[in-house]
């Protein structure tokens, strides 16, 4: 088996970048992923792990048997230098794991006869576009699509605050105006989370096919989106601020709509 012991290493170097650089992802087509549950995720999500590095004071050479992995997973010991210089987390589980990645294309998305979508508009922290992702997959919803995205959904950052969740939902990227024509060729109903010209957001039917569209805590949803709405819903505040957390709107809005599917 291979040994890796510095982190003067070409190929570390380059893993070093891939975690670093957008530009990096999209040209070689690969991501990197840290932490056994994760791993497990992408595989069970059908993702191809091409490569897994791992820290065999941390996990063994045994251990990796749990794990299903194709025959043509290389494996790579490394040493505890390298392992620190890659590792994101402070709670080590000693493996990563290099993927390739796969197209986000609305296209791609195989919905069920009565979907439930979540639409996120150019939400800005890796960490809020995670906990979306986390709170698709409690949902379990037929589809995350960001629109407009300020990043790539395989940023280190995305992948590590999702706990996985990047892997056990389909995702889509595209723009808003893509998105749009994308919902309504499916006769799918277009629910835009906002203040301006909005009703209760329980008041609404849900049990049809159905996109919740939730956008910035600073800015809202842009105008078209206001414009291409079956229906402007509100969460109703009762303390001093006028909005929270765009992941916890979801939360209510997708479970209310689950709520009423009887799940």
């Amino acid at each position: 088996m291979k040994q890796i012991t510095s982190i003067q290493n070409p190929y570390i170097k380059s893993l070093v970048q891939l975690q670093e650089k957008a530009k990096v992802r999209k040209q070689t087509g690969t991501f990197l992923i840290e932490g056994k549950r994760e791993i497990e995720l992408a595989i069970k999500g059908n993702y191809e792990i091409e490569t897994v590095l791992f820290y065999p004071e941390l996990i063994s050479e045994k251990e990796l048997h749990n794990f299903i992995f194709s025959s043509k997973t290389e494996k790579i010991e490394i040493s505890k230098e390298v392992y620190q210089k890659l590792a994101y987390r402070d709670s080590t589980e000693g493996i990563l794991a290099i993927a390739k990645t796969k197209p986000l294309q609305l296209s791609n998305l195989k919905l069920s006869q009565n979907p439930l979508i979540l639409v996120a508009e150019a939400p800005e922290k890796p960490g809020n576009i995670g906990a979306l992702l986390r709170t698709a997959d409690a949902a379990n919803i037929d589809a995350v699509i960001i629109t407009n995205p300020k990043s790539d959904m395989y940023n280190p950052n995305i992948v590590r605050s999702s706990v996985g969740c990047l892997f056990t939902r389909q995702i889509a990227t595209a723009t808003s105006e893509e998105t749009i024509v994308f919902l309504k060729e499916n006769n799918i109903a277009i629910y835009c989370a906002t203040l301006q010209d909005s009703t209760q957001y329980h008041s609404q039917n849900y049990t049809t096919p159905t996109a919740m569209i939730v956008g910035t805590e600073a800015t809202g949803l842009t105008e078209i989106w206001r414009k291409n709405s079956n229906q402007n819903i509100i969460i109703p505040m009762q303390g001093e601020i006028d909005s929270m957390n765009v992941s916890v709107a979801a939360a209510i809005l997708l479970f209310e709509a689950k709520r009423q599917r009887g799940f």
